[in-house]
């Protein structure tokens, strides 16, 4: 009877975990399409000086940017359930094709090769805390409200010192920057993982797409944000 019971738990534990993969390489896969998206587009700025003299010459327009960046991801996060696959989808890559425009100061405010440095470190830390997030044993949910708590900590030094206008300030929100979404990034995994061991992979195609979708736009901001705070660090300005 005991050997029996064995058996049907083994096979469900494996399609769990095989869902589980299967779900976690789609968000992947949409993550690096997001990536690639913000790479191209901030390349596209830096290399045309129309566009850099129409984003960065009008400040109108440069902060509409980012306040409609900041925009999709609320209103995504808030209507993912009520909206199609395919709108949750066009969001997430129109996200991303705007935080290229913006982010494209960086290529003309620091040199290619830091840049690169940084970007090969930030994926070097953001590959081995994904690791260790599919494979501990840990529950990391503590975890995630502690490194929630640093994050609401960063955002109000961040606008405090908008007006403190501290040297100091920056480089200590930056190192807490880079603790924090390092731990984020084994958090997000772990936590697709549950998501797609819970069943979802068996919920209808549009659950998936808009499931893989939050989970992406989750890693982007991660990875995004970690490359950020380290090139304050490792960062050569021109």
């Amino acid at each position: 009877m005991y050997g029996s019971e064995q058996q049907r738990t083994l096979p469900l534990e494996q399609a769990s975990s095989q869902a589980a993969t299967l779900f976690l390489a789609k968000v992947f896969n949409w993550m690096a399409v997001g990536l690639g998206l913000t790479g191209l587009s901030a390349f596209l700025v830096a290399s045309t000086p129309a566009l850099q003299r129409l984003i960065f010459g009008n400040q109108i327009l440069f902060y509409g940017l980012i306040f409609g960046e900041l925009g999709l991801v609320f209103y995504l996060s808030a209507r993912v359930e009520k909206i199609s696959a395919r709108a949750a989808t066009n969001l997430f890559l129109l996200y991303s094709v705007l935080n290229g425009l913006t982010l494209s100061a960086i290529l003309l405010l620091y040199t290619g090769s830091s840049i690169a440095a940084t970007f090969f470190v930030a994926g070097g830390m953001f590959v081995a805390m994904a690791v260790y997030g599919t494979v501990t044993k840990r529950d990391l949910t503590s975890l995630g409200s502690f490194l929630f708590m640093g994050l609401i900590g960063m955002i109000i030094a961040s606008v405090v010192n908008i007006f403190l206008g501290s040297a100091m300030v920056s480089w200590v929100v930056s190192a807490i920057g880079v603790i924090v979404f390092t731990g984020l990034a084994a958090y997000d995994v772990q936590k697709i993982l549950r998501i797609g061991g819970g069943g979802i992979m068996a919920s209808g195609e549009a659950a998936i797409q808009k499931g893989a979708i939050m989970g992406a736009l989750a890693l982007y901001l991660d990875f995004v944000n970690l490359f950020l705070h380290l090139l304050r660090f490792l960062g050569d300005r021109r």
